[in-house]
């Protein structure tokens, strides 16, 4: 992955890390920065899987792969509001 890889991860993580607190159902106790946090590790981990799977270079919109990476993130934001809630 290129650095311009890893940045254009990083400001789509934010827009994923949000997609996915949307997915969640309920309110997360989570902060905003979590949520970007948890988005950006998305987006990097669902690229990955995407390029894995070759489904990360398409002709268009990559559908699959964002559907990788917000799934990701919800995953991400419920497992985080989790165990805030413990605590």
């Amino acid at each position: 992955m290129e650095i311009s890889g890893i940045i254009s991860a990083i400001v789509i993580g934010i827009v994923i890390g949000v997609l996915g607190r949307l997915v969640v159902p309920g309110r997360q106790r989570i902060g905003v920065l979590w949520t970007i946090l948890v988005g950006i590790v998305a987006a990097l981990i669902g690229s990955a899987i995407a390029a894995g799977l070759d489904v990360a270079d398409t002709d268009g919109v990559d559908w699959i792969e964002w559907l990788i990476q917000i799934g990701l993130a919800a995953v991400g934001v419920a497992a985080l509001d989790r165990t805030k809630a413990r605590r």
